[in-house]
């Protein structure tokens, strides 16, 4: 007998359990490969956005490098490398990509400041542009808005230097697959309610 390789319907209402068992095992095995795709991702940011003095991709790295060294956790880290991936793809939202991407495997502190950094950030340019710079205090009363304000103020917006000494992309490959290997959506990472400090 044959093994199945592919599913037998073309409705997804007509599956069965056997097909339903068949994408499983694919998508376990796919799952397992996230954090290479998102490094690979992450490398495409140097041929990004034009305007800066350093690309996309040495934004992201000078921001996670800027975490580790203050002491923070592998959350935190992983986050700041993560916190621009939508920036291709997504630009006008590309703070929400990324908290999906990230929000199944961190803290949901984690996930809600890198879903807003967006808006906390326009604090720093918005004047110039004619938005709303202090937009963000929408959130005055959220319990994780001063971790979001420390966020974009240590990490965020002052990683644009080009004289900044930071490590590859590859010194962070291991934090990356140690984050993505957690199971997902396992309330005992989630902690949600629980905010740590973003420096040790």
């Amino acid at each position: 007998m044959n093994e199945m390789t592919t599913v037998g319907f073309i409705e997804m209402k007509h599956g069965t359990a056997e097909d339903y068992a068949l994408l499983g095992r694919y998508e376990h095995e796919y799952a397992a490969g996230t954090a290479d795709r998102i490094l690979e991702q992450l490398a495409r940011l140097g041929g990004g956005l034009s305007g800066y003095k350093i690309s996309r991709l040495e934004h992201s790295i000078q921001t996670a490098a800027r975490a580790e060294a203050d002491g923070a956790d592998a959350d935190w880290i992983v986050a700041a490398l993560l916190h621009d991936i939508g920036d291709e793809l997504a630009p006008h939202n590309h703070d929400s990509i990324a908290a999906d991407i990230v929000r199944p495997f961190v803290r949901e502190q984690v996930s809600w400041v890198v879903q807003h950094h967006g808006i906390f950030q326009m604090v720093y340019y918005a004047h110039h542009t004619g938005g709303d710079p202090e937009a963000r205090r929408k959130y005055a009363d959220h319990p994780y808005y001063q971790d979001a304000v420390d966020f974009c103020e240590r990490w965020d917006q002052s990683s644009f230097d080009p004289d900044y000494a930071s490590p590859p992309l590859g010194h962070f490959a291991p934090m990356v697959r140690e984050v993505f290997a957690r199971p997902a959506w396992d309330e005992a990472v989630l902690r949600k309610g629980v905010r740590e400090p973003l420096v040790r």
